[in-house]
């Protein structure tokens, strides 16, 4: 096995490792990819000198070349042939009658497969739809079920935050969620402020959750009663970054106490 890089493949397919097989490229570079069944665009993500020894999966192919100004063109070929598809492939899902929302089509680079990017609420028999594509398109046909954050990682858009999503700008794998982060951070458990625009727990939730829950080690809950200096009381509000509570004491009075 020679030197590995990560590479996205196409546009909106996982980030594999591929073996650069001496080809002169840099982080960011598109580059044409030898695999299993055909040939591949992608684009490095990975820093060329980078060691992966020991944490790398088995690669998917090797880079054969730098992407030249025909590769580009014929990618960008392939984007637009995408679009077209895409419509056909709705309107096959219409007549049909099937429980599924296309989200994306993307050819791969030597145009041998069609890969379409849908959701839906389970499981969904599409193997007539498949025959009907294939009848098509003359090529071959691959439906991919995706999940909701997947999908707003496909059509991006703006977070409450007002910047870019995480997962469409430069995230290329999940994080595992759950709600006990919101928890921890203090965060009121209300699913339309800790939900992104995927409906799902933001992804944000996980960025200083470790901090979160280091700095709140020993800090009492909202609701407690404590007795900690001079105030004796029941705790009404906790800053878990600055380490103090409120408590209101037996005379109805609010307590800044340090812990």
């Amino acid at each position: 096995m020679g030197k590995l890089i990560q590479v996205q493949v196409g546009e909106y397919r996982p980030v594999s490792f591929f073996d650069l097989n001496d080809v002169d490229c840099q982080r960011g570079d598109y580059v044409i990819l030898e695999v299993e069944r055909g040939s591949e665009f992608g684009q490095v993500i990975s820093e060329i000198d980078r060691d992966f020894k020991g944490k790398a999966e088995k690669p998917k192919g090797k880079v054969l070349r730098m992407a030249t100004e025909g590769d580009l063109r014929q990618i960008a070929n392939n984007r637009m042939q995408a679009k077209d598809s895409l419509n056909i492939c709705m309107r096959k899902i219409t007549d049909r009658k099937l429980q599924m929302n296309i989200v994306k089509a993307e050819y791969t680079f030597d145009s041998s497969k069609i890969i379409f990017s849908f959701t839906a609420e389970g499981r969904v028999d599409f193997r007539n739809l498949v025959k009907d594509l294939a009848r098509v398109f003359r090529v071959r046909i691959e439906l991919k079920q995706i999940g909701v954050r997947d999908k707003a990682k496909i059509i991006g858009g703006y977070g409450v935050c007002g910047r870019e999503l995480c997962c469409a700008s430069y995230m290329r794998l999940f994080h595992p969620l759950s709600i006990k982060m919101a928890k921890e951070q203090g965060l009121p458990l209300n699913p339309s402020r800790i939900s992104g625009v995927c409906g799902r727990i933001k992804c944000c939730m996980s960025y200083e959750f470790n901090v979160y829950k280091q700095f709140s080690r020993n800090l009492p809950a909202v609701g407690e009663k404590i007795a900690h200096n001079d105030a004796k009381g029941k705790v009404v509000d906790v800053n878990i970054l600055s380490r103090t509570v409120y408590v209101e004491d037996a005379e109805g009075r609010i307590v800044k106490v340090a812990m």
